[in-house]
């Protein structure tokens, strides 16, 4: 990050002064008399128009400070100021050595002079608790407020070639350090020296990264775990699925072995809701979605293949949701083909595992995303629309206008309800906000003119990360108009979402309808069918007995009135 500060002087202002000049007054030094003859003479010339710019001279002069570097250290903190005599491993010698203390005359003259101190900051505390919330009905108002976004540092790939961004992932715990997987998901594109790292990086720091993740395969999707977060997961390219802890370095803890892995890269992975906290869900583009136990990850657990039909047909999974307040089993997930696909976990029969099948999308789901205030519902991103589902609804209840360029990541704000960001191809991130308007996005923002890969919001809703195709991930931090929630927010954000529920069941209703009519109308042209059939057929018959009885009397002994008679019966 560059930072450009500029001086403005005269240039009368540079140097030494110089002493000995001073003012004076003016001296005549020669006169010229003027000429009578000569002013006879004289001829006025024609205007000339000549520009003079009349400007200070400046130069400018660039000043570039020192890069301030920043290092972590740790300090051990260990049990000392013992005695030479006294052994601290000892627990009766340190027992008798803290008895003889306590019963010295300047120890409990100490104690006394100590505790004065105390008591007085106590009884601070006692009046003031400084932990309480005393207006926490009055809520601040920011809708007043222009939306905007200031940019706070950029991360870059140090690694050469530059790979792509795929995933961000936040430290559950403050939003201290966000961790970056780098990969290249262009099939066969892959360069033979390209660099398999990937990195989390500390926000103070953007000089260099905090920690380096060596993994097998590059990284296609990468995860803090909630209960622990010095426990990061990550989905490989060629399908392992591979664990570090930060306290122990940069390589892996475990690792998934090959012919008990996907077989297809790795692209979402969810920690499960568990007693230990190490359970995990993966999903690929080879149909397929383990549960695993990162204690024991020789194997998965259970396994689901994503064949809804039970026809044989695979459906591929790109992305995949889990929120346990939706239910502790239950299972999002977005296909390469367009359609969002129910799982429960704990289904009584094999074939019950697969739910609903929600289609809308005209290519891959790129993002999947339960509303964090109202889990039924659901978001998702794909082509050039982003599209709000009911869980009870085969169809959308909500979705935004066709987008010129191709949409990459969206997410939910986790503080307002109404608020959700979208990526795009082109660089540029929308900020949604349905509380205020729904046609068009509340704020747009032009991050690059690369293109965005993946977006993610920290827990507070304030910092926004997002990455591109070229490596470099960018974080900004939003107003508080867009982070903070407003008043009668989430109260108006479920009427409008009940409204638009109400009116796509009505719809579905008004459809079913139709289609049932259209049914009864077609199977009553096919219960006329056979009478008209049977009517031609009958006429096949008189004109077959007409064409015999003249093939019966001959041709030139006809009689003219039998042959008409018999013809005019035949038309009867």
């Amino acid at each position: 990050m560059e930072i450009n500060y500029v001086y403005t002087r005269e240039r009368r202002d540079f140097g030494r002064p110089v002493g000995h000049l001073q003012d004076s007054n003016p001296e005549t030094v020669f006169e010229i008399m003027s000429n009578a003859d000569q002013a006879a003479e004289f001829v006025c010339g024609k205007y000339t128009h000549v520009a003079v710019q009349h400007v200070a001279e400046t130069s400018e002069h660039e000043v570039n400070t020192e890069r301030f570097e920043l290092h972590s250290q740790g300090l051990v903190h260990v049990d000392g100021g013992w005695p030479k005599d006294v052994d601290p491993a000892e627990v009766e010698q340190t027992i008798r050595y803290r008895k003889k203390v306590e019963k010295d005359e300047q120890y409990i003259h100490a104690i006394k002079s100590l505790a004065d101190i105390s008591e007085s900051s106590l009884k601070q505390n006692g009046s003031i608790d400084i932990y309480a919330e005393y207006f926490t009905g009055d809520m601040p108002d920011h809708s007043g407020e222009p939306p905007s976004a200031k940019t706070l540092t950029v991360f870059r790939d140090p690694c050469t070639p530059k790979r792509t961004a795929t995933c961000l992932s936040w430290l559950p715990d403050g939003a201290r350090k966000v961790a970056v997987s780098y990969a290249v998901l262009q099939f066969q594109q892959q360069p033979d020296d390209m660099s398999l790292s990937s990195f989390i990086w500390d926000v103070t720091n953007p000089n260099y990264p905090d920690l380096e993740l060596t993994p097998a395969s590059p990284l296609c999707c990468i995860e803090y775990n909630p209960k622990d977060t010095h426990v990061v997961i990550g989905g490989c390219y060629n399908g392992l699925l591979q664990y570090w802890d930060d306290r122990k370095g940069s390589s892996p803890v475990e690792s998934s072995p090959i012919e008990k892995s996907h077989r297809d890269p790795v692209y979402d992975v969810q920690w499960l809701q568990s007693k230990t906290g190490t359970e995990c869900a993966t999903v690929s583009t080879d149909g397929q979605i383990f549960w695993w136990d990162i204690r024991k990850l020789g194997e998965p657990m259970e396994s689901l293949l994503l064949d809804p039909k039970n026809d044989g047909v695979v459906l591929g999974g790109v992305a995949l949701e889990y929120d346990p307040s939706a239910g502790p089993t239950k299972f999002l997930v977005g296909t390469e083909h367009g359609s969002v696909l129910l799982c429960n976990r704990k289904s009584k029969s094999p074939t019950d595992r697969i739910g609903s099948i929600y289609p809308g999308h005209h290519g891959p789901i790129y993002a999947l995303q339960r509303n964090p205030f109202f889990p039924k519902y659901f978001m998702t991103v794909g082509d050039w629309t982003a599209r709000i589902w009911m869980e009870d609804l085969k169809s959308p209840i909500m979705t935004t206008k066709y987008h010129g360029s191709y949409l990459t990541d969206g997410c939910w704000s986790p503080t307002r309800p109404g608020v959700f960001f979208t990526a795009k191809m082109d660089g540029t991130l929308d900020i949604w906000d349905y509380f205020f308007k729904q046609n068009d996005p509340t704020f747009t923002l032009q991050v690059n003119d690369i293109g965005l890969h993946c977006l993610r919001v920290e827990g507070g809703g304030k910092l926004v990360a997002t990455g591109s195709l070229d490596g470099s991930t960018t974080l900004f931090e939003i107003c508080d108009g867009l982070a903070s929630i407003q008043p009668n927010e989430k109260q108006s954000i479920s009427q409008m979402l009940e409204r638009e529920t109400k009116r796509e069941k009505n719809l579905d209703a008004r459809a079913k309808e139709l289609r049932l009519k259209e049914k009864k109308e077609a199977g009553k042209a096919s219960s006329s069918g056979p009478t008209d059939d049977a009517e031609e057929g009958a006429l096949k018959e008189v004109e077959q007995e007409f064409y015999d009885l003249v093939a019966q009397h001959g041709g030139d002994d006809e009689d003219p009135a039998f042959a008409a008679g018999a013809a005019s019966g035949a038309q009867e």
